[in-house]
């Protein structure tokens, strides 16, 4: 997994997501430096490739099956932006790739998702350009919440009280699904729950980026179903 130097988020709760298949399974991390999430020239210097890769290098050393970039990133930058990153770790490293993003939208299509409730941390122009983004692929944001919040880091500070609060506004528009877009955010351990409260899949970034790695590397999920519906997928 690669993921913004500010996260607090990824390491733990991907750990606890992915218990029950350790030792067959087993998560490693790598950093680069990720402060503030924004619609700038400096904000989107943050994810040049070179910092990736130098990051993924590192994690080449424990011969990885799989890498993923767990992050958000392409959802306002652009889509290909990851179909671009995973294509050059392929070639560059020879392993299986994936993202968070890509991981997200293989879901949304599979469980036949055109009506989306999006929560993020993000501030209102970003959450604009997600919104338009998912539009150009065929899924309309029905209704949105947002914390409006740039620091990467005060992410993981949104209770998740807070998350479930804005996942049930969300979800009185009857979206097909509800994504919380952001892997520095408290939504892991709630998501099953909150599915189960509101009758609608509740996809969060450090399950649905765990998904995408377990998928790509032909892994069984069904031990992980009490986590969410699409570990039935």
């Amino acid at each position: 997994m690669l993921t913004p130097s500010s996260n607090t988020v990824v390491e733990p709760y991907t750990s606890v997501l992915a218990w029950p298949l350790f030792p067959q399974v087993s998560v490693h991390f790598g950093r680069f430096r990720v402060r503030r999430i924004a619609l700038d020239a400096d904000s989107n210097q943050q994810f040049t490739l070179d910092p990736i890769f130098q990051a993924a290098d590192l994690l080449m050393d424990a011969k990885p099956d799989v890498i993923a970039w767990n992050g958000t990133s392409a959802s306002w930058l652009g889509f290909d932006t990851d179909e671009k990153l995973c294509a050059q770790l392929r070639e560059r490293f020879g392993v299986r790739a994936t993202s968070a993003v890509l991981s997200l939208n293989q879901l949304l299509h599979r469980l036949g998702s055109r009506r989306l409730g999006l929560v993020t941390p993000y501030t209102p122009d970003v959450q604009e350009k997600i919104i338009a983004n998912y539009r150009t692929i065929g899924i309309e944001t029905v209704a949105e919440r947002h914390s409006g919040g740039s620091d990467n880091f005060s992410f993981s500070e949104v209770s998740e009280n807070e998350i479930a609060r804005m996942c049930r506004e969300v979800a009185q528009s009857g979206p097909d699904a509800i994504a919380i877009l952001c892997t520095n955010m408290r939504g892991p351990l709630i998501a099953a729950e909150l599915e189960r409260e509101l009758g609608i899949p509740v996809l969060d970034s450090v399950a649905f980026t765990l998904w995408g790695c377990l998928k790509e590397a032909g892994v069984s999920m069904t031990r992980l179903m009490r986590n969410g519906i699409m570990f039935a997928h």
